[in-house]
């Protein structure tokens, strides 16, 4: 903001005198608060489309095995817990996770719109699939048409196949342990960091600090996440941080 009063203070100095400092700083100062106000209105907007869309997602991922259990539904409400949403935003998340059921409704245009909110960044679209997985994983069970369809949302957000590996890595977790938190395999630690077991330990602890780097719950809130999520972003970290040091261990001991 300083940066642009300065400016217009200059040029208006050079245009008009001290008259034209005054007036060229006070258009600077007017202009970066239109500025800010415009960007912070479109982060508002593309926030309450990724909660919009990740309910309504939900809902179509639950009804994949031809029935929303009661389990489900009571992590849709947990969730709703989690993300402190308000009862306005509690009505709205019931109504998108409604539309979600819907024999008609539209996946493919769904995730059209989330792809243009994650575009390149791999680390939203990773907090987007892990609330999935988190949903269809309630009742202790992942039925094959719940993994197909989140296999369908993996690729129609554009994952890459590495990405799709770590899904994976997740999707086996949530299958043995029900949702819950459990100590990951070494092999599945090296799918959620992304490396192969052959990589050196200084390129794992380089993709470990990129990664870290990468999901950083304020970076992520920045590009459209919605600050109810920042719990769930924290949660992907922790995995990271997790699957590190299960590979660290396993090296260390490997070595002594």
């Amino acid at each position: 903001m300083l940066a642009m009063v300065l400016i217009g203070g200059l040029l208006g100095f050079l245009v008009g005198g001290p008259l034209g400092l005054l007036i060229g700083g006070g258009l600077g100062y007017w202009l970066v608060r239109r500025l800010r106000r415009s960007m912070l209105g479109r982060l508002a907007g593309v926030q309450a489309q990724f909660l919009e869309s990740t309910f309504a997602v939900m809902g179509c991922m639950c009804k994949a095995d031809g029935q929303v259990s009661e389990a489900e539904l009571d992590a849709s409400r947990q969730l709703w817990d989690r993300l402190r949403l308000s009862e306005e935003q509690r009505a709205k998340a019931r109504a998108d996770f409604t539309r979600g059921k819907r024999e008609d409704f539209d996946l493919e245009a769904e995730l059209a719109k989330i792809r243009q909110i994650v575009g390149s960044q791999p680390a939203l679209r990773q907090v987007f699939l892990q609330v999935q997985l988190a949903a269809i994983a309630a009742d202790g069970q992942l039925h094959p048409s719940e993994r197909d369809m989140l296999m369908r949302v993996v690729r129609g957000l554009g994952c890459s196949e590495a990405e799709i590996a770590q899904i994976e890595a997740m999707l086996r977790g949530a299958a043995e342990g029900g949702g819950t938190t459990h100590e990951v395999s070494l092999e599945d630690a090296y799918q959620v960091l992304g490396v192969s077991s052959e990589a050196s330990d200084a390129e794992i602890k380089r993709q470990y600090r990129r990664l870290m780097s990468e999901n950083h719950p304020d970076k992520l809130a920045a590009k459209g996440l919605p600050e109810n999520m920042r719990e769930m972003a924290k949660e992907r970290t922790s995995e990271i941080g997790n699957a590190y040091e299960r590979i660290r261990k396993a090296r260390s001991a490997d070595a002594a």
